[in-house]
């Protein structure tokens, strides 16, 4: 698939990206195709200003590297600038109001992206403001991760159908968005996962009938080394993540046997690849040999947060490169 001269079915017609649940097929290969154009643009350094003078507010109540720069830069590329709130500043949901705050900003911005916890607190921040919003991660979804993941696939496998992808690890909220992303495009996911930590039953089951409908499968596999067999992509995230830092000693315990090392990571393919959403517990959830071997684009997937969130950011606020 040459994503560039993807046609899409329809006009792109959403406001906000809260969850990739609410995209189909076609939304999601328009926001490739767009990020692919966008990617290409920056590096044969053509200027592509189509949100100057737009403003952006940037709600932080977790810690960020890749995502904030990457919306900040992201922005500033596009024409536009960007405000950084961290959670001292918004108190969101305690100082006032979400409902407050997103009719605030709405008066004052053209643009929200939010970090956070609660998936809800994102929802309402739609549901009350008048301008987009824009999910850069909650404890149940990280859908931005997910585009730069199927961005960076596309470029090292030039097509999305028939593909393995095996996540190891929690079934998190990166785990829930790829599950998500890959049964909408056709791509087998397997998550390998030890009993108790599996993604979210609801999640599981919407994904599970969406593969259904596109020829492909969604298994959750508590065996690590039968979830990674046969992958074309082997993927891996922290153990605890953010704010489960109390749980992190007896996570190590049961997930022990999940780590990608040499060993699991040869059960893939032999052309497979490595994906990592980062910052990687080097020697934890994979070793130095996996993530620094020549199968590991994590990096080239970090700098594609970059060229995804662009595109989101130029397609919801309904402009075209």
């Amino acid at each position: 698939m040459d994503l560039k001269n993807y046609t899409p079915v329809k006009k792109f017609a959403h406001k906000n990206l809260l969850t990739l649940l609410d995209y189909d097929t076609d939304d999601i290969l328009q926001v490739l195709k767009t990020a692919v154009i966008l990617k290409e643009q920056q590096k044969a350094g053509i200027p592509h200003e189509v949100l100057k003078n737009k403003k952006m507010a940037m709600i932080f109540s977790k810690q960020s590297t890749r995502t904030r720069v990457s919306f900040e830069v992201g922005m500033y590329e596009l024409g536009g600038m960007s405000l950084f709130l961290d959670d001292k500043d918004v108190g969101l949901g305690k100082r006032e109001p979400v409902k407050d705050m997103s009719r605030v900003l709405s008066r004052m911005c053209d643009l929200i992206m939010i970090r956070t916890f609660a998936q809800k607190d994102v929802e309402e921040l739609a549901a009350t403001g008048s301008i987009p919003v824009v999910n850069g991660l909650t404890d149940m979804y990280h859908p931005c991760q997910a585009l730069a993941d199927m961005l960076t696939v596309y470029e090292q496998k030039k097509h999305f159908a028939g593909l393995k992808l095996t996540y190891v690890g929690d079934g998190n909220n990166v785990a829930h968005s790829l599950m998500i992303i890959c049964s909408k495009l056709g791509m087998n996911i397997a998550i390998g996962c030890p009993k108790g930590f599996e993604p979210d039953s609801a999640i599981t089951a919407a994904t599970k009938k969406i593969a259904e409908q596109n020829g492909c499968v969604v298994e959750i596999i508590n065996d690590p080394v039968t979830a990674v067999a046969g992958a074309d992509v082997v993927y891996t995230d922290v153990w605890a993540s953010m704010g489960q830092e109390a749980q992190a000693e007896q996570k190590k315990k049961n997930f022990l046997p999940y780590q990608v090392n040499d060993e699991l990571f040869s059960q893939a393919k032999d052309d497979a690849i490595f994906l990592h959403c980062l910052p990687a517990h080097r020697n934890e959830e994979v070793t130095d040999s996996v993530i620094e071997g020549p199968k590991s684009y994590v990096f080239d997937e970090a700098e594609n947060r970059l060229h995804a969130q662009k595109a989101v950011m130029v397609l919801v606020m309904g402009k075209e490169v």
